[in-house]
């Protein structure tokens, strides 16, 4: 066959080995894009190259940042950006907010001084799902809940009547957010 090819037999097994055996570049790559995913997953997909390239430089590794960027071309990842955290709001609805009582001042000396409560939601297989919760800042334990596929007044209402309930109707109590003042006044004189 080589003779048809015109071919020297050293070149035709040379040529033949060189196909199997992995090239040095494709070793240093392969040995790169394992450590830079290693480092990649380590800082939960949120540095990018330059970041990735201090890390790896600080662990010994000679990377550059191009040596980085392009591993993580290669293996398609990109980094997330993180976000500052905004609370949810809502206040210009038009309806009547009631006011913060405790002022962000969430320390209590003792049991039943201060309650806090919200609302919150939970992807589940079947959907959505609304959850009220009132803890108590004093032993920071949740107190009562309340889960519903819909968020209704009755949710928050029926969270702090178990709060009422599992904690024998408190004495003097302050409430912060998710329920009005009445709401709160009327299941009081209810329970």
């Amino acid at each position: 066959m080589c003779r048809v090819l015109r071919v020297a037999r050293s070149g035709w097994y040379t040529w033949c080995q060189r196909r199997t055996r992995i090239s040095t570049r494709q070793q240093f790559r392969q040995h790169c894009d394992s450590v830079v995913l290693a480092a990649f997953t380590r800082s939960k997909q949120r540095y990018g190259a330059p970041r990735l390239t201090d890390e790896l430089r600080a662990q010994g590794y000679p990377f550059n940042v191009k040596t980085v960027a392009a591993s993580l071309r290669r293996q398609g990842l990109r980094a997330k950006a993180s976000r500052k955290f905004s609370p949810v709001s809502y206040r210009a609805h038009g309806l009547p907010v009631s006011e913060n009582l405790l002022e962000q001042d969430f320390y209590a000396s003792g049991p039943n001084q201060k309650w806090a409560g919200d609302i919150t939601y939970l992807r589940t297989d079947e959907g959505w799902l609304y959850l009220a919760v009132v803890i108590d800042l004093w032993s920071r334990a949740v107190i009562g809940w309340s889960m519903s596929p819909r968020m209704t007044a009755q949710l928050a209402c029926d969270a702090l009547q178990m709060a009422l309930w599992r904690r024998k109707r408190p004495g003097t109590l302050s409430f912060t957010r998710t329920v009005e003042a009445s709401t709160v006044q009327q299941i009081i004189r209810r329970n």
